[in-house]
């Protein structure tokens, strides 16, 4: 009776034993394979294949920009638009575009040249009318001039180094179609190239 149970309590550990390591064998098939799991993303939120892709966000270092997760604690600003090339040569970024990030300008690494339209996270958001920066002088954006027929854009509200002296109040296709009270013509490129200013 006793060599009856104990080959029994045998049989079931050793089926037991064969259990477990049918399981470990039939896992998944990228099991120690470093491929992701079934659902699962290839890459962790925020990073992709082209670097600072369009919706990616960056965080801001003294001289660099690192691409993190939009969720991060880190992350500062999201790329609204992503350009091949250079920006002289290539699309316009769009209007409320804070600031544009210059990727591998040499064109020599690893990641081709090109470039990313930049809005901060959280204000301030120098690329809003008026808000004194961005790349593009838009309609609601103040200037002063910087001599030799230049302007330059500062903040409407006077918080900036230099107080406004003009205001872009339309856009127009050429300085004939500029309201009446303009006293200065700015460019501003695009399909309504002349800024129409006035003074402030």
């Amino acid at each position: 009776m006793l060599a009856w149970n104990r080959a029994r309590w045998v049989g079931a550990v050793c089926a037991a034993l064969l259990a477990m390591t049918l399981a470990a064998c039939q896992g998944s098939p990228d099991a120690g394979s470093g491929g992701p799991s079934p659902g699962a993303s290839r890459s962790p939120s925020g990073y992709g294949a082209v670097f600072l892709a369009v919706d990616e966000c960056s965080s801001r270092g003294r001289d660099t920009f690192t691409e993190v997760p939009c969720r991060s604690e880190r992350a500062v600003a999201r790329v609204t638009a992503r350009y091949d090339g250079k920006v002289a040569a290539g699309p316009r970024c769009p209007a409320h575009t804070d600031f544009v990030l210059h990727i591998s300008e040499n064109g020599d690494g690893e990641i081709p040249q090109g470039y990313a339209c930049m809005r901060n996270l959280e204000p301030p958001h120098p690329g809003d009318p008026g808000g004194g920066g961005g790349p593009r002088t838009i309609v609601g954006d103040c200037v002063y001039s910087a001599g030799r027929g230049q302007v330059r854009e500062t903040a409407c509200d006077g918080s900036g180094t230099e107080k406004p002296q003009y205001r872009v109040a339309a856009a127009a296709a050429d300085r004939a179609k500029c309201p009446a009270l303009t006293t200065l013509y700015v460019t501003l490129g695009g399909s309504e190239p002349v800024g129409c200013a006035v003074r402030v």
